[in-house]
């Protein structure tokens, strides 16, 4: 996620400089032919062109309005799961005591149960987001465009490391190995929680009624897994998206079409203004549609994504000071005021 100061004009004009070359040309042949070559039926009437335009503007802001919502809908999702992380770290510490315990434990070694349950809940929320971060072919993030920016201005850590190397440090070797043979690991790592609960429950470390609230924790982590996975899975609708690109190519091409006879009437030598200015107004319609296209899809891995790495390491780190461990964990570094 973009944070902190506005883009800057020069990485606005590096993120769309493909669009831009396109532009350009599609503008200047209709005004080099009608200048030099004299191919007059090359006009149209600007009237069509201007309600095609208003058409387009419509078509455009629905589709930013959808891609807003699904990105907004994510970011609440990871809100959700920062509080209920919370709160299981809260119970685990309370909850889980020498209270009802058959055979009683040492502080140390129940701390240590505690710190288990912790680390497994991180296991959990490392898979969760990188099963978030894998590719799919419908992701703008697959575009030469958005891939030339992220490799220039920022690195996601899903890149640069692997699910199994990731998870290693919070499962002990016979989870670790059964996880790994799963299909959807987030989901049997909550599994795993709730086995080791029902261990819990049969010991006496957890009396009935705080082992369903702990229960109640794990549904709603499965709640918003299964929310993320459906904003992950679902892409935006294919037939909006397509018609949508492709009414705004029509409309940049005819542009420059429409405003060949516009400037005639100022002279003749301002016919060449035709290339600029048709180039901006493609450029503004063009630019709004990149905006849709890079909020459509919010774990993608993109600039403009809900910083799900960056979550998860805050959570970690204040759940670990619960426990008062000595973590030396610090927060994910901005990378030119992008959060990842």
């Amino acid at each position: 996620m973009h944070i902190g100061k506005a883009y800057t004009f020069k990485e606005v004009i590096l993120w769309t400089k493909r669009d831009i070359i396109f532009l350009i040309f599609i503008s200047a042949i209709p005004t080099l032919l009608y200048q030099m070559f004299h191919w007059r039926w090359l006009t149209l009437p600007w009237l069509p062109i201007a309600l095609l335009g208003t058409a387009v503007a419509f078509v455009v802001g629905f589709k930013n309005n959808a891609s807003y919502d699904r990105l907004w809908e994510a970011r609440r999702i990871w809100g959700s799961i920062t509080n209920f992380s919370r709160s299981w770290g809260m119970m685990v510490r309370d909850y889980i005591t020498n209270h009802h315990a058959k055979m009683p434990v040492s502080q140390e070694e129940l701390n240590l149960i505690h710190k288990e349950l912790f680390d497994r809940h991180f296991a959990w929320l490392t898979a969760l987001r990188f099963q978030l971060r894998e590719t799919k072919n419908w992701e703008a993030i697959n575009l030469p465009h958005n891939k030339e920016y992220r490799n220039r201005w920022f690195r996601v850590d899903e890149q640069d490391r692997t699910l199994p190397e990731a998870i290693k440090p919070y499962l002990n070797q016979e989870e670790y190995e059964l996880v790994l043979t799963k299909s959807n690991k987030a989901t049997q790592i909550i599994s795993l929680q709730s086995i080791r609960l029902k261990q819990l429950l049969e010991l006496g470390f957890i009396e009935d009624f705080r082992h369903m609230e702990l229960e109640k924790l794990l549904v709603e982590f499965y709640n918003q897994q299964g929310a993320s996975e459906r904003i992950k899975g679902f892409p935006y609708p294919r037939q909006f998206a397509s018609l949508n690109m492709w009414f705004i190519k029509i409309f940049v091409i005819l542009l420059p079409c429409g405003m060949l006879q516009e400037f005639e009437k100022l002279g003749a030598s301002y016919i060449w203004l035709t290339i600029p200015f048709a180039t901006l107004a493609g450029w503004i319609f063009t630019t709004m549609e990149r905006i849709g296209e890079t909020s459509e899809n919010p774990f993608e891995g993109s600039a403009n994504d809900v910083p799900i790495t960056t979550i998860s390491r805050n959570i970690e780190i204040d759940m670990k000071e619960m426990l008062n461990i000595q973590h030396g964990l610090k927060p994910i570094e901005v990378q030119n005021n992008i959060l990842i």
